[in-house]
C-alpha cells in the first residue's frame, strides 16, 4: 500500500483542538473528511500533515498560527453605524453574523459590543490567532488515476 500523495482523495477522521486542549471540532460520529490532496480544499498544514500517512494510520498534526488561520488582526474589527443594518435586525454581543462582501463572498463575523448609534464586529476567523492541534486518522485514500501519454 502506497503512502498518501498530492492528487490522492483521501478521507480523515479528526479531533480539532486549540494548543490549550480545548476541543473545536470533531468528525467523531460524522463522516470523514474528504477532501483532494494539494487544491487547497483544507487549511494547508492539515492537508500536508496528511501526506505520507498510510492508510488506517493515526498521528497528531500540530499547525502554528501562521499556517492555520494567521495572528488576530486589529483591521478586522469594525464599528458599523446602526443604518448599515435593517432595521428590523437587533445585533446582540456574541452573535454571529452573515456579511456579504462586495465579491458575493459571505463572511461569518461575530458582534462585540452594540450601542444605539453602532455595532462593533470582529470579522477575524474564530480561530484566528491561534495554534491547531488535529489528532488525525486516515481512513480512506483513492490514488488519482495514472493517464499515459501517446
Amino acid at each position: 500500500m502506497t503512502p498518501a500523495k498530492q492528487g490522492d482523495t483521501v478521507q480523515t477522521h479528526y479531533i480539532g483542538k486549540l494548543d490549550d486542549g480545548t476541543v473545536f471540532h470533531s468528525s467523531e460520529g460524522n463522516e470523514p473528511l474528504e477532501f483532494i490532496i494539494g487544491t487547497g480544499q483544507v487549511i494547508p498544514g492539515y492537508e500536508q500533515g496528511v501526506v505520507g500517512m498510510d492508510l488506517g494510520e493515526s498521528k497528531t498534526i500540530t499547525i502554528p498560527v501562521n499556517e492555520a488561520y494567521g495572528p488576530r488582526r486589529d483591521d478586522m474589527i469594525l464599528v458599523l453605524g446602526r443604518e448599515e443594518f435593517p432595521p428590523e435586525m437587533d445585533p446582540k454581543v456574541g452573535e454571529k453574523l452573515e456579511m456579504h462582501q462586495p465579491d458575493g463572498a459571505v463572511a461569518l463575523v461575530t458582534v462585540l459590543k452594540t450601542s444605539p448609534e453602532s455595532v462593533t464586529i470582529d470579522a477575524n476567523h474564530p480561530l484566528a490567532g491561534h495554534a491547531l492541534v488535529f489528532d488525525v486518522k486516515l481512513v480512506g485514500v483513492r490514488s488519482r488515476p495514472q493517464t499515459r501519454g501517446l
